[in-house]
């Protein structure tokens, strides 16, 4: 007869043991409400709750993320354009989760939001598009405020596009065109003075020595000689005595290198000038002065 008691009671007491049994995972969080009460909140792993009396509430602690949707926004220079948004965050406090916030999803996107079109209106369009990192920070630190109370924290809000009216495109495009103009002109302009320093000081070196003018001009008549078409070169008269004198001295071995070079080379002026001229043109001459003095 005792058997017949004992055999029930015992498996009373085992499925109500086995009923308060519950089980959360590494990311999970069981907030425990007794009679209606908030008790504690308990895992991950296996623990053990007052059946029919306690009730389990499961949270998520892993990173959330929400996009959020095109929001047409005013900038301060009264832009209108249009912005989305992606937004991470995860549960830190899970009792005040569950407590406070009766949707706390679409509590923090509603923040995120408002957030959203107050940080922009605050800015230009030229600010929004060069320093989104900035805006993305205020972004940040004004949202987790209220999602701290909420038992939140948000890791990061991200612009994600910028959609801008045609006409200010158009407008951009045109300014950076002017831009890029601008800056090939100046670019173009500082070669130009870099380069008269440079020939200036060429024409300073060749002033201080005049054979540097001569020995470019030789090497011009080689580059141009070098090419297969016929060209024709006029030079000036100097050029062309100097460079027989050089010829000259070449084959009668007189011209030598460095400074004995421009002794030798003046030397073989001065003989050029007191060689006599052809013995005709000298009877010729001494005839014309002998009919000039009679």
């Amino acid at each position: 007869m005792e058997v017949y008691i004992v055999i029930p009671i015992c498996v009373l007491v085992l499925a109500f043991f086995f009923a308060g049994l519950r089980m959360d995972k590494e990311y999970q969080r069981g907030v425990i409400f007794r009679l209606g009460r908030l008790k504690s909140c308990k895992g991950p792993g296996l623990y053990w709750i007052i059946p029919f009396f306690d009730r389990r509430v499961r949270v998520d602690l892993r990173v959330s993320i929400i996009n959020i949707d095109s929001q047409e926004v005013v900038t301060r220079d009264s832009v209108t354009v249009k912005i989305n948004a992606i937004l991470y965050y995860k549960i830190t406090r899970p009792e005040r989760v569950v407590v406070i916030a009766h949707d706390y999803e679409q509590a923090i996107v509603q923040i995120a939001v408002t957030t959203l079109k107050n940080v922009i209106g605050q800015h230009t369009l030229e600010e929004i598009l060069s320093d989104r990192k900035a805006i993305n920070r205020a972004m940040k630190a004004n949202v987790d405020v209220v999602a701290g109370d909420l038992g939140l924290m948000v890791k990061s809000i991200e612009m994600k596009d910028i959609d801008i009216p045609v006409a200010m495109q158009k407008a951009m495009a045109k300014e950076a065109q002017a831009m890029r103009e601008r800056r090939a002109r100046i670019i173009k302009a500082d070669g130009e003075y870099q380069a008269s320093l440079k020939l200036k000081a060429a024409a300073e070196e060749i002033e201080s020595n005049p054979i540097a003018l001569e020995l470019r001009r030789i090497q011009m008549v080689t580059e141009v000689s070098s090419d297969q078409n016929t060209r024709t070169l006029v030079m000036p008269s100097d050029f062309v005595e100097i460079a027989k004198t050089i010829s000259n001295g070449i084959e009668s071995g007189i011209l030598g290198s460095g400074v004995g070079g421009k002794i030798h080379s003046k030397k073989i002026q001065e003989n050029a000038q007191s060689v006599p001229k052809d013995p005709s043109q000298t009877k010729t001459e001494g005839k014309k002065n002998h009919t000039a003095k009679v």
